[in-house]
């Protein structure tokens, strides 16, 4: 909505940033956008830039289709999930087996002919973990990339390869863990360009107080992907076998990059479809920060930047407690609580419905607390940091003293993930508040390090667990309850949302000291 006094939605009027910037230096402006006059702001209804959003929630619903679809399969693949057990003794349950179910088998029945096979737990965790070892490989260099170029052909493309990839995943487990753990390796190193451009292509797209809601709606992808492919991993698993799985999942992919490549452009102005209207209002709010960075980045200043390592550190202590999840949430609903397939696959993705719906709601909050100036870039930032780690963190703690309770379990599970999802609009999209032309390389930066969770926490996983005890899985929820707090106590003290001096432009420099001269001289 456009301002009474006609201006657009960014920031503080040109006079009060003059009064500020007469005894401050640009980075320490209150950290809020320049101000640029508009007769009216386009509305976001049916516009090329909700468009784009719409194409990049469906991208990464793929996308994390594609990287969960393993974790419940696993549990068909397997045709055990325990330790074979010595002789003349008999497996102990950590939970009581529900009524009917004492004497049934573990492992589940697939169609005639599809394969399953020997994986202990520890094989498992790896073959999880596998994904994000290639992950890490892409980040740095697809941000780099989509920040010169567009991200346009990098997020296509890495969905694209991914999805072809995973139509290969049954021929890979026929072959052996290695050939798996190089496949999966493989579909991470494809992946993990994507988020990198999402935040490339929303330096360009994004007017400065509709970054959190275009961003939360298009990332909030990922929970919605994970809410979607859960359950249907688990109900074709029952019914045309596991294989089905990873045919459905990357024809999807497939699919999905076909509408991509034909309807999204890098840049408003060579978006063929784009409104006039719409075009110059997000270059003129925008502005010289929606430029590409050309070849050259100050790389010595972003490693000593403080903020950019406080998003580091806090992206890694929140990813550990997601992806322990994400990926080991079904193995927990099947040894220790003995759900059925069909029963886990759903409880399992029941929290990201709630991470999903939270995170979109958060990113409209958000801006509307920047947009009315009730609160800077930066508390606002903080704010939906700290809440979003604390809550889930307190939640966790409760499911490691839940028990064997299904009720008390689930519901903290869910509330867990579901107040996770309010720090979408805190440190996840902090990187274009503070470096907004280079967003897509910081991203990759600190994705790149808030994959290593990625990586480790499967495999801790599995290392505490492997006796599949229920004060193994204690051990699980309590490590990465800790890791929470500790990011949200890092994020309070070093976060910040104000544009960093090495980040600023040589036209801003130019403006922001001709309007310093003009101040002095009047």
């Amino acid at each position: 909505m456009p301002r009474s006094n006609g201006f657009s939605i960014n920031a503080a009027s040109s006079d009060e940033s003059e009064d500020v910037e007469d005894v401050e230096d640009v980075e320490d402006v209150e950290d809020v956008e320049p101000l640029i006059e508009t007769d009216a702001v386009p509305p976001q209804c049916c516009s090329a830039r909700l468009n784009l959003a719409v194409l990049m929630f469906f991208g990464f619903s793929v996308v994390y289709g594609l990287r969960v679809n393993l974790s419940v399969a696993m549990v068909v693949m397997v045709n055990t999930t325990e330790p074979t057990p010595a002789p003349n003794t008999s497996i102990v349950h950590a939970c009581p087996m529900p009524a009917g179910m004492e004497n049934a088998s573990d492992t589940f029945p697939q169609p005639d002919g599809v394969p399953q096979y020997p994986w202990d737990s520890e094989t498992q965790g790896w073959l999880l973990g596998a994904f994000f070892f290639g992950y890490l490989c892409t980040q740095i260099p697809g941000g780099y990339l989509a920040g010169l170029y567009g991200g346009k052909f990098f997020m296509g493309l890495g969905v694209l390869g991914t999805a072809a990839l995973t139509l290969l995943t049954p021929m890979a487990a026929q072959l052996g863990v290695t050939w798996m753990f190089a496949l999966r390796a493989l579909e991470g190193f494809g992946e993990g360009v994507t988020f990198p451009a999402m935040m490339a292509m929303w330096a360009r797209w994004a007017p400065p107080l509709e970054r959190s809601s275009l961003m939360t709606m298009s990332g909030s992808g990922a929970n919605f992907g994970a809410f979607v492919a859960l359950p249907l991993t688990g109900l074709i698993c029952q019914t045309l076998g596991w294989p089905a799985v990873f045919y459905l999942c990357g024809g999807a992919g497939c699919l999905w990059a076909v509408f991509w490549f034909l309807l999204v452009s890098d840049e408003p102005h060579t978006h063929p479809r784009i409104s006039e209207e719409e075009r110059d209002y997000i270059i003129k709010s925008i502005g010289p920060q929606g430029t590409g960075h050309g070849w050259s980045v100050p790389v010595l200043p972003m490693m000593l930047s403080v903020p950019l390592w406080a998003i580091i550190v806090t992206q890694m202590c929140a990813n550990w407690s997601y992806y322990t999840l994400l990926t080991s949430l079904p193995t927990y609903m099947n040894n220790i609580l003995h759900f059925d397939l069909k029963s886990n696959a759903f409880l399992s993705a029941l929290p990201y419905l709630g991470g999903w719906l939270l995170s979109t709601l958060s990113g409209f909050v958000a801006d509307g607390l920047i947009e009315r100036r009730l609160l800077s870039v930066t508390a606002v930032r903080k704010l939906f940091t700290i809440t979003g780690l604390l809550f889930p963190a307190a939640f966790l703690v409760a499911v490691a003293y839940a028990g064997c309770s299904h009720v008390l379990t689930v519901t903290f599970l869910t509330l867990s993930i579901t107040t996770g999802g309010v720090s979408a609009a805190g440190v996840f999209i902090n990187q274009i508040d503070i470096a907004p032309r280079y967003a897509g390389f910081l991203l990759g930066i600190t994705n790149t390090f808030g994959t290593i969770p990625g990586v480790v926490a499967p495999i801790a996983t599995g290392y505490f667990t492997k006796h599949h005890t229920l004060a193994g899985w204690q051990t699980v929820f309590w490590v990465a309850a800790g890791i929470n707090a500790g990011g949200a106590i890092v994020y309070a003290i070093f976060g910040s949302g104000k544009i960093q001096q090495w980040a600023v432009t040589e036209e801003e420099r130019a403006e922001e000291e001709g309007k310093r001269s003009r101040s002095i001289s009047a």
